[in-house]
């Protein structure tokens, strides 16, 4: 079950009206209570969140482009539910098409048959020799990875007949594909629309995901979750919870589910007014989330107070991932407002004689449009060095482009002579970004993307980089070495070491606002002013890192506060 658990076992309420979508069965259980609590309509919450806005339309996209090629390869076989009519009119659509056996039904949108409160529809409704069918989802993410086992046919033969095991992909675990996939077989099979039990692959469903090459199967009897439970017993037992408690905030009867700080409030729409309630009541979710904050409120300790108030050489009252002492000094941190304290006297960063800060922006997954760098000489410069300072490799025309390997290769190019120029001249090298997952992922796929093209890199050169020493990652510097009561992210550490940003609205998720309107996305000429703010905004998080590095190699570090002094 997901991290909010403050559900008493084994209630059940009428449904007084409630309709759940499968995104539900993901979704914290406070959110489901607030969607549905009438009372909540004046509460305060959060803009939308433009990253979540561009994931949906690229989402959107991606069905729209997979269904054209679909409907091209299926030939007669193929029908499909017009998208811009009524919900009412869709689920008629569809069921006309049922009744005519089609094959192939693109854009399904399924009725609430027995009465249940589900909702929801299948891009394709496959239908099985034996008669009934079976749901595919489309999807904007990867759905396998490199390895073994996984169950696909080809994505223009979207049958389970077509497949099987590939020796090149292994599942890649996406937990709400599953609880979407079991929560159409139920609809289907309330509304007599699923195959009979006897029938082969009567209880699978397809995935089509981001690079749209395979359709993966899934047996929703296999056993994927904790305890061998299989997916269709792990819907059903979400799904009634969920249900619950969104029948208890309908109803105006006992909420079911209480605020707590999770992984989720970052992009939720009700984070204002859970975070006002968490933080009257000094939480213990604020400063530890998820199952360990609801077996800290279990054991007693319900409050930030009540959690710096232990003693940190004692035993802890739950089990903890991280050192006892740590959570303790983590709450008392929270309490004096400091947002880092050391975890030891003397913090150790690599430092080199030539210094290259690097940031990559990408634009959802669509690629990556820029690579900027800070260049230092620390050692001292020499004659023939780069100059010192900030410069970008970028492309403005919309990504995906070819000229994104134009742009990167630009990027490597010069990247490769600092750093030979450096171990020419018998200097050392070190190159720094700030959680290197995402500047990791595109340089291996900007390699793969565009082998071939001028300045682009064999893979196995990418690879070489990545392991060296001289690649750090300062997010695991800063995770080793420091607690941080307000998170560890860029924007809430730099600050620490004095660093400011000169866009007051700079983050990532407006960033990507910044790019569409740089590049004309959406039909209106290319903003150069907002051209200029990515670059601006690029610009300070490589000098973010750069301050960020030599604060805590200077003096100034031991003016941070040591964990066990407070």
């Amino acid at each position: 079950m997901t991290a909010i658990e403050n559900r008493p076992p084994g209630v059940h309420h009428p449904r007084a009206g409630v309709s759940l979508d499968a995104g539900a069965l993901t979704r914290c259980r406070r959110r489901i209570h607030l969607d549905h609590d009438p009372t909540a309509a004046a509460a305060p919450r959060a803009l939308p969140d433009p990253a979540l806005e561009q994931r949906r339309a690229d989402a959107v996209e991606h069905r729209v482009q997979l269904g054209v090629q679909l409907a091209a390869a299926t030939g007669p076989g193929w029908a499909a539910v017009p998208g811009e009519l009524p919900s009412r009119e869709r689920i008629a659509a569809t069921a006309a098409a049922v009744a005519a056996e089609a094959p192939l039904i693109w854009g399904a949108v399924l009725p609430d048959a027995d009465g249940a409160g589900r909702r929801g529809g299948a891009e394709l409704l496959v239908r099985l020799p034996g008669g009934g069918y079976i749901p595919v989802i489309v999807v904007r993410h990867r759905i396998t990875d490199p390895g073994e086992g996984a169950v696909t046919s080809a994505v223009l033969e979207p049958w389970p007949r077509r497949s099987l095991p590939d020796p090149t992909r292994k599942v890649r675990s996406q937990p709400r594909d599953l609880l979407r996939l079991a929560h159409l077989h139920r609809m289907l099979r309330a509304a007599g629309w699923a195959p009979s039990d006897e029938v082969r692959h009567a209880h699978h469903g397809g995935v089509i995901g981001m690079d749209a090459d395979v359709v993966v199967w899934h047996d929703l009897r296999a056993g994927h979750w904790p305890g061998a439970r299989s997916t269709l017993t792990e819907y059903d037992a979400r799904f009634a919870d969920r249900t619950a408690v969104a029948t208890a905030a309908a109803t105006g009867a006992p909420a079911l589910a209480e605020p707590s700080r999770v992984n989720e409030c970052r992009h939720c729409p009700w984070w204002p007014t859970c975070e006002s309630v968490l933080t009257s009541a000094q939480d213990v979710s604020l400063v530890v989330r998820g199952e360990m904050a609801v077996a800290l409120r279990e054991s007693g300790i319900t409050t930030v107070a009540a959690l710096a108030a232990l003693d940190p050489a004692g035993e802890s009252p739950i089990p903890t991932p991280s050192p006892f002492a740590d959570t303790v000094a983590l709450a008392r941190a929270w309490q004096r407002g400091l947002s880092v304290v050391r975890r030891v006297p003397r913090v150790e960063v690599l430092r080199a004689d030539v210094e290259v800060d690097i940031d990559m922006e990408s634009f959802g997954e669509s690629g990556a449009y820029m690579w900027g760098v800070l260049l230092t000489h620390p050692g001292g410069s020499r004659p023939g060095d780069e100059p010192e300072g900030y410069r970008a490799f970028a492309t403005w025309d919309p990504v995906p482009t070819a000229d994104e390997g134009r742009s990167f290769g630009e990027f490597w190019t010069w990247l490769s002579g600092v750093r030979s120029r450096a171990a020419a001249t018998g200097r050392t090298f070190a190159a720094y970004c700030y959680n290197e997952q995402a500047e990791n992922r595109w340089l291996l796929a900007s390699a793969q993307r565009f082998a071939g093209m001028p300045g682009i890199p064999p893979l196995a050169e990418i690879e070489r980089f990545i392991a060296e020493p001289s690649w750090v990652d300062l997010f695991a510097v800063v995770d080793e070495w420091f607690l941080c009561a307000h998170g560890k992210g860029l924007k809430r550490v730099a600050p620490s070491a004095g660093f400011t940003w000169q866009d007051p609205e700079a983050s990532g998720e407006n960033s990507m606002r910044w790019y569409r309107d740089a590049v004309g996305m959406d039909g209106a000429p290319p903003d150069h002013t907002q051209r200029e703010r990515l670059l601006t905004y690029n610009a300070d998080d490589v000098a973010a890192t750069q301050a960020l590095r030599s604060w805590m190699t200077s003096p100034a570090i031991t003016k941070v506060p040591l964990a066990a002094s407070l």
